[in-house]
């Protein structure tokens, strides 16, 4: 079982936490520093996997995971992020490290040259991807295609759904054509979105090479 997944910057920020077994919040903000510090000190050129027995006893007595699990860290970093899966003894190391490419790879899509901002601002769609993946700790999909068509799919009917409910839907006619006459045209582009720039992932999500650690 997936007992959670994390994505956090290289300086330990959190931009995704999904648990799947209860945990109190501050148990939560525990384990993502006592994460953080075990994969940020990891030597470079290790597995990317570890075993973390350590994980099972927070601080002040307080259980984090249950006594009995065997906790494994599996994690892999793309540019400034690091993509961090909890697993028991159940999950195979090498399937988790194949399933985090396929959720990068789908974020990929889902974004186009996805980025760091993507998933602060996108974080509606970035958990709705892990959804489509992942539920109650359980692999549901692995195929892109099929994860790709069902998010990129939902966030459709939902733009459709907020078009139809505003009010300035239903303006037409010289209302509409009166604010954009004197701009001489339609919106721009939202200046400083660029794709595949210093923080994209463009090349990396294409292969093991790159960005990540080898295992």
């Amino acid at each position: 079982m997936i007992l959670s997944v994390l994505i956090f910057n290289t300086t330990g920020v959190p931009r995704l936490s999904k648990f799947y077994t209860s945990t109190p919040p501050t148990v939560q903000r525990q384990l993502i520093a006592q994460i953080f510090k075990l994969v940020s000190d990891r030597p470079p050129g290790l597995c990317s996997f570890l075993d973390a027995p350590e994980l099972r006893q927070g601080d002040g007595g307080s259980s984090s995971y249950e006594e009995d699990e065997d906790v494994r860290v599996i994690y892999r970093q793309f540019a400034t992020l690091t993509f961090v899966f909890i697993c028991d003894q159940a999950e195979s190391e090498l399937g988790v490290l194949d399933l985090i490419q396929v959720f990068v790879e789908a974020l990929d899509r889902m974004f186009e040259n996805v980025c760091e901002l993507d998933l602060v601002f996108g974080f509606d769609e970035v958990h709705h991807t892990l959804a489509e993946i992942i539920q109650g700790g359980l692999v549901l999909e692995t195929n892109i295609n099929s994860i790709s068509a069902n998010v990129l799919a939902t966030a459709k009917q939902r733009k459709l759904s907020a078009s139809s409910a505003s009010p300035l839907a239903n303006l037409g006619g010289s209302g509409s054509s009166s604010g954009r006459g004197s701009s001489g045209g339609g919106r721009g582009r939202v200046p400083g979105r660029v794709g595949g720039g210093q923080n994209g992932w463009a090349g990396l999500v294409s292969g093991w090479g790159g960005g990540g650690r080898s295992w």
